[in-house]
């Protein structure tokens, strides 16, 4: 008898798992906490591994799962892009994330190289998230507040972009690049807040 009560109560624990997968849109990032309703972490961690074999959910990397999509020409499984995935970790965490290093550069069309070390300072926990073979997204804390204050995400990206270059490293052809990409999608009352918040340095550049 305790069996069968035990059964149906797993049995309860996935449909309620599975329900939800069902109404989640094709790319959607979940995690085991987004499913706390549904049963006991051993449940929910059992139901979620059984929707992966049967192919209703795929799994990132360890405690990340996403709702499968397809590419509608060639049927191939779409992962979501890394930085989804990072804002969707960020938003569970209540955490702000701006993009660093060389991933800045490429958010910014500035680079065509991708790491596969993608990092992001935060105002949140620090965590390395790995997939793959030596690949992760990385979040490194910082204390320096003003990098958040930005109103303008992209100005934060340049500025992320340009330290990664360097102050003596810059080239005109990239300021003129950077000074377009602020033209055509910052607007005038964000850069007149932002450009205050700048480095020195960036601020003497973006403004000659």
């Amino acid at each position: 008898m305790w069996q069968n009560i035990i059964l149906m109560a797993d049995n309860s624990s996935f449909k309620a798992i599975e329900a939800i997968v069902e109404r989640a849109d094709s790319g959607e990032i979940l995690f085991p906490d987004d499913f706390t309703a549904c049963g006991t972490p051993d449940a929910v961690r059992t139901g979620l591994s059984r929707l992966c074999r049967n192919g209703k959910l795929s799994r990132f990397a360890k405690g990340i799962y996403y709702v499968p999509m397809y590419d509608k020409w060639d049927g191939a499984l779409r992962e979501p892009s890394l930085d989804v995935i990072a804002q969707r970790i960020a938003e569970r965490d209540n955490a702000r994330i701006i993009p660093t290093g060389i991933y800045a550069l490429n958010r910014l069309g500035l680079s065509t190289q991708v790491p596969t070390n993608i990092v992001y300072i935060t105002d949140g926990s620090a965590r390395q998230v790995k997939f793959g073979t030596g690949k992760s997204i990385t979040f490194r804390h910082s204390n320096e507040l003003g990098n958040f204050a930005y109103h303008s995400k992209v100005m934060q990206l340049v500025v992320m972009a340009m330290r990664e270059m360097g102050e003596d490293a810059i080239s005109e052809e990239q300021v003129v690049k950077i000074k377009n990409i602020i033209t055509d999608s910052v607007s005038e009352d964000e850069f007149n807040h932002d450009i205050v918040l700048t480095p020195i340095w960036v601020r003497r550049i973006l403004q000659r």
